[in-house]
């Protein structure tokens, strides 16, 4: 028996995994100290467990542990790097180079320091058209870069459309040229191995909501050497995090942050084998029994995140078909746009056309998921979208009578 509503929109948040909540329960009611008392037994346990977690974090990308800051999720992350850097007094340049398919909580900020007087340059990525939808091209980053680039930022794994850029690449082109090279990781922590050295990374975000720990706890890893990066801090108050973010630390989260991410490391091959294997099998129902259903974003493979699935209905209104389906959460895009009714910036950027975009719907599959689930899933998506092609009909033969 299946029991509704049946959550695929792990994208957008997942649930707390019980093992994750169990490593925080203690910071709550036993070890409850504050990280920044240091005369007292209750604030040494509480950095004791902080020290821990930010090692085992630095051990999962490869980083030191001095690297890792810990903010409220991969949004400040993302404000902290980019405002962090083009705030710098000492900056060298005056450019940023992004990508049009970013998250918000990278194209806002890019926009807010455009009116501040930097200059901002947005990449296209490939249409969906050719073999490679979704992907930035390597070379468009070298051709974008000038003397006065100061940063290029670029999200390693999509949250609308699931495709994975070319980082390593991207990463050896900016060491090349001596630019700073960011990233939004917040769909790629824990779902691979994510090395900031292999990919030559600088500055990387990330967030526990998506790994299946608690919300209102994220970190920015902070290259320390070749080369040093200083930022300039967002929010001062006695200079935790070295200064670089401000704070008290949120020490159950903390601990729940890095416990997730072990158990993604524990786990993540077979996870994504099945989870890929379900995403595969959700589509090929979708469009065995309904007509006009199509794949948006890179083909179902190694190029694109194995628990997310973003497809159009042709002749259906994205927002109609999520209203319709009460025991099926799925979503049109970013929950962080939800509330705006424009379109997906990120399926237009693929070249789609209004009436496609507006007819997608993004399907998150998630660690808690079973088959029996989908197959729920796909008999309401059915129904749903039967009754409201079946009232378009009607209604556009309504008013030609």
């Amino acid at each position: 028996m299946v029991h509704t509503p049946v959550y695929l929109d792990n994208q957008s948040t997942t649930r707390v995994d019980p093992r994750v909540v169990e490593a925080m329960l203690p910071f709550f009611s036993e070890c409850y100290g504050n990280a920044g008392s240091t005369s007292h037994p209750f604030g040494w346990d509480a950095r004791d467990a902080v020290d821990q977690a930010r090692a085992a974090l630095a051990n999962a990308i490869n980083a030191s542990e001095r690297e890792i800051v810990f903010t409220s999720g991969a949004t400040e992350s993302n404000n902290l790097a980019l405002r962090g850097i083009a705030h710098r007094a000492r900056r060298k340049g005056n450019h940023l180079i992004s990508v049009t398919t970013e998250h918000k909580a990278i194209l806002d900020p890019l926009q807010r320091l455009g009116k501040n007087g930097l200059d901002v340059s947005l990449l296209e990525v490939a249409d969906q058209s050719t073999s490679t939808p979704g992907q930035l091209d390597p070379q468009a980053v070298a051709d974008a870069i000038r003397d006065d680039t100061l940063l290029v930022t670029v999200m390693l794994a999509n949250n609308e459309m699931g495709v994975l850029q070319p980082l390593a690449e991207i990463g050896r082109i900016c060491k090349q040229r001596g630019v700073l090279l960011h990233t939004d990781a917040t769909q790629a922590v824990g779902k691979f191995p994510v090395d900031v050295d292999a990919l030559q990374i600088d500055l990387m975000s990330f967030s526990a909501h998506k790994l299946y720990g608690p919300k209102g706890i994220g970190a920015l890893y902070v290259r320390r050497r070749n080369p040093v990066v200083r930022l300039d801090p967002q929010v001062d108050g006695g200079g935790q995090e070295g200064g670089r973010r401000s704070g008290t630390l949120n020490v159950p989260g903390i601990v729940g942050l890095a416990r997730a991410v072990e158990l993604c490391q524990q786990e993540w091959e077979p996870e994504q084998e099945r989870l890929g294997h379900l995403r595969d099998r959700l589509f090929a129902r979708l469009a065995q029994e309904i007509d006009g259903v199509e794949l948006n974003g890179p083909p179902l493979g190694p190029d694109r995140l194995a628990h997310n699935l973003n497809c159009s209905f042709a002749g259906v209104d994205g927002e109609s078909l999520m209203m319709s389906m009460r025991d099926v959460a799925v979503s049109s895009g970013s929950a962080c746009t939800s509330t705006d009714p424009a379109p997906s910036h990120v399926l237009l950027a693929l070249g789609l056309s209004e009436d496609r975009t507006r007819a997608s719907l993004r399907f998150g599959l998630g660690r808690f998921n079973q088959p029996e689930e989908l197959d729920y899933a796909v008999e309401a998506v059915r129904e749903s979208v039967h009754r409201l092609r079946a009232l378009g009909s009607s209604a556009s033969s309504s008013h030609t009578d």
